[in-house]
């Protein structure tokens, strides 16, 4: 038996007839899901921002299966799911390439000041200006999990300098040659052209980009964010770019929909996307269709991976 948590304002999985083929589903939203998990086997969290298990964890009473249909899992965790025996997979591999193309893209706009250009053009302004050479800028990308590693490839196909940021700080990675200590992350940053934040939101990750390490960026340094917002301390952030010395994109925020009357709507150097770099047009087609091959294995006796380290909060990898 499989329960699919959905909810009213978010499109059903496409592949749903071929879930229904295989197992037994019963479709559930976060106030209903108490009533409908009782003997459930598989979980399929298709509202990726439910905290609806949580609340109805007293009814898992057969899970052993949950997937996420995102890459980050910090919504959706709980104590009581941590310690418990309850698979946990997540949509690893779907959103990798989609968002580093978005950063490449946020990349290139800053430096061929392309945000710039639209405002001269919408303004009847012909301002002839001179931009960057993107080729030897330095790149640190901050989480080096298959996404952070895909950042990596797009930025060294376009000869930035990158290097990467993580838990276990190596010289000879495949993807960014140097990983430095994220703990340390301060220590790291005086060279840095474009800070890369797309580690998974963790407890030991809240809050890592604070007021000491954007004092520590260069001036003219920009911001990437494609993680999660409370990856950063936005009012820090907020107030070095209101200084002008600091740009930054933020596709993530702590508040989403970024509230009225927040500066970053206005600020120059702050460009805000509403949680979108991942969503390609076929996403969600992707993601059901990642979901059925794994519940086919499910079914067939193996075991759907990789799993989500649920004391890390994400996969385990190099």
């Amino acid at each position: 038996m499989v329960v699919l948590l959905t909810a009213d304002d978010v499109p059903p999985p496409t592949d749903i007839d071929a879930i229904t083929a295989i197992a037994d589903v019963r479709t559930a939203t976060a106030d209903t899901l108490a009533d409908v998990l009782p003997g459930a086997d598989v979980l399929f969290v298709w509202d990726i921002f439910s905290g609806a298990l949580a609340d109805a964890w007293h009814a898992a009473d057969s899970l052993r299966w949950m997937h996420v249909a995102a890459a980050g899992v910090d919504a959706v965790l709980f104590d009581e799911l941590r310690d418990s025996d309850v698979l946990v997979t997540n949509a690893r591999g779907v959103f990798d390439e989609p968002i580093a193309e978005y950063v490449l893209a946020c990349v290139l706009a800053h430096d061929k000041l392309l945000h710039q250009t639209e405002e001269h053009r919408r303004l009847g302004q012909w301002a002839h200006r001179e931009t960057l050479r993107v080729s030897g800028r330095r790149a640190l990308v901050v989480g080096t999990g298959g996404i952070g590693r895909a950042i990596a490839r797009l930025l060294r196909a376009v000869r930035l300098d990158v290097s990467g940021a993580g838990r276990r700080p190596r010289d000879d990675d495949p993807d960014f040659g140097t990983v430095v200590d994220s703990a340390r992350l301060t220590d790291h940053l005086g060279d840095v052209d474009h800070l890369v934040m797309v580690a998974p939101l963790t407890e030991a990750t809240r809050g890592m980009l604070g007021a000491a390490e954007l004092a520590a960026l260069p001036d003219g340094a920009h911001v990437v964010n494609v993680g999660r917002g409370a990856l950063v301390d936005q009012s820090a952030l907020t107030a070095e770019i209101a200084s002008g010395r600091l740009a930054a994109h933020l596709d993530v925020l702590q508040t989403e929909p970024l509230p009225a009357g927040d500066p970053l709507w206005t600020l120059p150097g702050a460009h805000v996307s509403p949680h979108m770099s991942g969503d390609v047009i076929g996403w969600r087609d992707t993601l059901s269709r990642q979901f059925v091959d794994r519940l086919r294995v499910w079914v067939d006796g193996g075991v759907p991976g990789p799993a989500v380290d649920k004391q890390r909060g994400y996969v385990s990898g190099p």
